[in-house]
């Protein structure tokens, strides 16, 4: 880990900051046939009138959810008053498209549709799009993310008939009281800024839509709204031309489209006090146009605004800003009375015809390089899903990602590692939902939600545990939001972080924290900047190592954590969560998995299912589907517990047996009789301990052990072998009210022991080898298989959700029936295992017995694929992994690995035939799978009950339900 401070340096041309008087711009307007737009643009001049020519100079405001009378005004100012360009604002994407349409085909000459669009259509449109806000993009390292954000909003804006969207912002937010920027800003450092927004201008240029530079010269230094009044900017010259007006140089050297004046009082730049900047010429044409040789478009900041609007008459403000040197008026109060006062300026000779002409000539030449020239029809077939893309929501989940910055990390509290010890607490504050932060982390470890009416009483239900993380959350609806602390809250997080060792992570502006008391006593802070689910869900994965701390802060906390401040950490290789196309998987394509165990389910296959892929160590597909049972009642859901049945094997037994391997205790060689003496002097003592595991060792597939716990009169479980309550003789659990006498245990390894053995050396796929290893197992640690796969495995993992006798740690409405067991146990099985034999092992076999969901199988798999690693602690070797997972009898017709199940060596087998021979994996009697396939670094996890109610159903099995689906995630590789 280590704490990394923003450079100084700004990587563009950088004698342009040096030196920005020497800036220079080539018209930003012209196209590359500029010829034929030189003539376009003439000709469409010449033959206007003068009253359509003033026309172009306005700009009108329509919202979609407006209702009728104040569309047909919109239209009839279009048609009457010629109108230049329509900015659109509240409202939803598809009845703004018909607008458009209609508005265009009304209009003489085409009009150049603008909307404030800084993160997206969602800034003012319903059923749209969102990026994160320019704040939360400030803290990015990686620029090229930035101009993928502004690439993808102009994607949008152009499908949805936008030419020119105001952004990016570029005012530097100093101050933290600046009740209008703040969030839309990207920082306090003008050189990031400048970085900033040079790149999202780029994204937008690449996409063809127009760029506009606000808020000019400078909004980033004020505790005014300049919708409200007018705000003064008191600074020097000097200081204007070094810090406000900094990120528009670079800006206008690289083709920035368009600049957008602000209302502001900057007495340093004006002619006089009383004029905003919006209307000054000194700033607008000396300043903009001559000094920094603008030559793109001007538009003013709305006229309607109230820092402007008090005080002046209708059509004296657009008068004075065209004359000031503005091209475009934007919402102007009185369209037809501003019309009327600019065609009397000119019949007055107060404006020119040059004048007219030059700002004229401008806007037609963005109409040309918007392709208004060549009029097209905004398509509304499938506009929703064109403005909502999976690549946008990959897009999103990237920024997030690179956004969220570690500000304090005492004692590298972050990421959380040696998870068995940690005992972890979630409090929340702050108004807003955070219950996606909080479903997150229990993706890793167990979280407890802990609430309480008095700080009395939480701290008291604290004193449980040794970590605490406080979320706090709030509105995410907005940028300008309330984000300040409550001073309840001021106090409990004070007290709290003095008690505990504490982590906050914070979904608000960064600026929240200059009101945080003892911050001092927090050990770890996480600014996440914004309530979004996806910022939460990262937040979480941060925490846990999933993904590494990569952002900065945009600005200052105090003197505490000054700009730039940000511990970078390195990723524990923990599964992360994400979209498919994220790691070259096809979403499309992978949702064809939904329709086929749907169908599944509606052929009784199987109530219901948990299915999960995973690639390069990111889950991308986990859902869920029908229900525990027919009848209804208990969906599936993420933290519904399966019966595993053989995934045992692999997932409890084997990760044992390996280590035990390469730490010399056991060999490939070693035969059974020296693994356990009670094998000495039978048939199977020189077995080998490879063989057994790839089952080419003449074992029996099966012993029905139970079949000798039978009353052969009454059918029934005998007495002599069951009681219904328990005792000091009768204490192992069968199912309810069947407790099986002590002695049965000695009685199956002995049974196992006494055992026929095949006439013949061929492929035997048995049980049998994990009974053994179970007793040997325990024999030889002196613990329960459930104890020593906790203690070695689950816990330090994080699979909260996996284990032996799942009722003594999960409801039993979460642990999903196998069965409606007729013939032994008349009974439903359900909390209890349904394997027989591990049954009469108290439910704790090799072979079975293991219960889980799909997330935690995940987890164990990664294990194997990522060369034994997980959450920064080593389970087993790679070599070790490597050994196991090899067909070293292939040529013998026998696919298993050294206790892996591995793909088909013909035509049928256990996989589709569609992936490499090093994958592997193993089936569950249940209707359960799991496979790994280092070569795609794919983990595919089926889970069913397809065993209920009667496990002589095997259409699963017969439709081969579970290679077909795997076959879907091999189709839907792109990349």
């Amino acid at each position: 880990m280590k704490l990394i401070l923003n450079p100084k340096i700004l990587l563009l041309t950088c004698f342009l900051f040096v030196f920005p008087n020497l800036a220079a711009q080539n018209n930003p307007l012209l196209t590359n046939d500029v010829d034929a737009q030189n003539r376009w643009v003439d000709s469409v001049y010449n033959s206007m009138s003068l009253k359509e020519k003033v026309g172009q100079l306005f700009m009108i405001s329509v919202s979609s959810e407006s209702g009728k009378t104040y569309i047909e005004q919109a239209k009839k100012q279009i048609a009457e008053e010629y109108i230049g360009g329509v900015i659109f604002s509240k409202g939803g994407p598809l009845r703004q498209a018909k607008l458009t349409n209609e508005f265009q085909e009304i209009s003489k000459t085409p009009l150049l549709i603008g909307m404030d669009a800084e993160w997206g259509l969602a800034m003012r449109l319903d059923s749209t799009f969102a990026l994160p806000w320019n704040m939360t993009l400030g803290a990015i390292q990686d620029n090229k993310l930035i101009a993928d954000a502004g690439a993808a909003i102009s994607r949008n804006t152009k499908r949805l008939g936008v030419h020119i969207n105001f952004a990016p912002v570029v005012d530097i937010n100093t101050n933290p009281e600046n009740p209008i920027i703040g969030n839309r800003s990207f920082g306090e450092n003008k050189i990031n800024v400048a970085e900033k927004s040079l790149a999202f201008m780029r994204g937008m240029h690449r996409e063809g839509v127009l760029s506009s530079a606000k808020h000019f010269p400078g909004h980033g230094d004020t505790d005014a709204d300049s919708h409200k009044t007018l705000p003064t900017i008191p600074f020097s010259k000097e200081r204007l031309e070094d810090l406000e007006l900094y990120p528009y140089y670079p800006l206008i050297t690289h083709g920035l489209s368009s600049v957008m004046v602000a209302h502001l009082n900057v007495p340093a730049l004006q002619e006089d006090r009383n004029t905003p900047t919006s209307l000054s010429k000194a700033v607008i044409t000396d300043l903009l146009k001559e000094k920094m040789n603008f030559k793109g478009l001007v538009f003013t900041d709305a006229l309607n605004m109230k820092g402007l609007t008090n005080n002046t008459e209708p059509g004296d403000a657009e008068l004075r800003a065209f004359l000031a040197g503005n091209d475009m008026l934007l919402m102007p109060e009185e369209v037809e009375v501003a019309s009327e006062v600019l065609v009397n300026a000119f019949k007055n000779e107060i404006i020119s015809p040059a004048r007219l002409a030059h700002s004229v000539k401008k806007i037609l030449q963005a109409k040309y390089k918007a392709g208004l020239h060549q009029q097209k029809v905004v398509q509304e077939n499938f506009l929703s899903e064109e403005l909502n893309t999976v690549r946008d929501q990959v897009l999103l989940e990237e920024l997030f990602e690179n956004a969220l910055t570690l500000i304090k990390n005492n004692k590298a509290v972050l990421p959380i590692e040696d998870l068995d010890d940690k005992r972890i607490a979630y409090v929340n504050f702050g108004d807003a939902d955070g219950g996606p932060f909080l479903r997150e982390l229990r993706k890793y470890a167990a979280v407890d939600w802990i609430t309480a009416a008095r700080l009395t009483d939480l701290q008291d239900k604290l004193s449980d545990y040794n970590l605490v993380i406080l979320g706090y959350h709030k509105s995410n609806n907005s940028p300008w939001a309330s984000y300040k602390f409550s001073p309840a809250e001021l106090h409990w997080i004070h007290q709290v972080a003095q008690e505990n060792k504490t982590i906050l992570s914070l979904f608000s502006s960064p600026y929240a924290l200059n009101d945080l008391r003892g911050i001092n006593e927090l050990d770890g802070i996480l600014v996440n900047y914004q309530n979004h689910e996806v910022a939460q869900e990262k937040a979480a994965q941060l925490i846990f190592g999933a993904i590494e701390a990569k952002g900065k802060l945009p600005v200052s906390i105090g003197t505490i954590f000054p700009e730039g401040t940000g511990y970078q950490t390195n990723s524990l290789e923990r599964l992360s969560y994400g979209l498919p196309e994220s790691v070259g998987l096809n979403s499309y394509k992978l949702n064809r998995i939904d329709s086929i165990i749907s169908e599944a389910i509606d052929a009784k296959m199987t109530p219901g299912a948990q299915i999960l892929v995973a690639r390069k160590g990111k889950i991308v597909y986990n859902k869920n589907f029908g229900y525990h049972t027919y009848d209804e009642q208990i969906p599936v859901s993420d933290t519904s517990i399966y019966d595993l049945a053989s995934l045992t094997k692999i997932l409890a037994t084997l990760p044992l047996i390996m280590e035990q391997e390469e730490e010399g205790i056991v060999s490939f060689d070693t035969k059974l009789g020296e693994m356990m003496p009670v094998f000495q002097n039978s048939n199977k003592s020189n077995i080998r301990l490879q063989d057994m595991l790839m089952h080419y060792a003449r074992l029996k597939s099966w012993i029905p052990f139970h079949i000798n716990t039978i009353d052969r009169k009454t059918r029934l479980p005998s007495t002599e072998y069951f009681h219904k309550t328990p005792s000091a003789e009768f204490n192992t659990k069968v199912a309810n009210e069947m407790y099986l006498r002590n002695d049965m245990q000695d009685t199956i390894l002995n049974i196992i022991k006494d055992s026929e053995l095949e006439r013949k050396l061929d492929y035997k796929y048995s049980d049998l080898p994990f009974y053994i290893l179970k007793y040997y197992l325990e024999g030889y640690y002196n613990q329960t298989l459930h104890n020593l796969t906790q203690k070695k495995i689950y816990k330090p993992l994080g699979a909260t959700h996996t284990g032996y006798l799942p009722t003594s740690r999960f409801p039993l409405e979460q642990i999903v029936p196998t069965e409606i067991d007729k013939l032994w146990r008349r009974q439903l099985i359900h909390g209890v295992v349904h394997d027989q034999g591990a049954a009469l092992q108290g439910g704790i076999g090799g072979h079975a017995g293991l219960f889980s969901n799909a997330n935690d199988v995940a987890k164990i798999m990664h294990i194997f694929l990522n060369k034994g690693v997980y959450g920064g602690k080593r389970y087993l070797k790679g070599e070790t992994i490597s050994k196991f997972n090899t067909c070293y009898y292939c040529e013998q017709d026998v696919r298993r690995g050294v206790g892996f199940d591995k793909p088909q060596l013909g035509t049928s087998g256990p996989t589709c035939n569609c992936l490499s021979m090093e994958s592997f994996g193993h089936s569950g009697f249940t209707g359960t799978f799991a496979w790994a396939d280092p070569e795609e670094e794919i983990v595919y996890v089926f889970l069913s009950n397809r065993t209920f109610p009667d496990s002589t159903n095997r259409k699963l099995i017969r439709e081969d339900v579970r290679s077909r689906i795997q076959e879907v995630i091999y189709e839907a590789i792109d990349f």
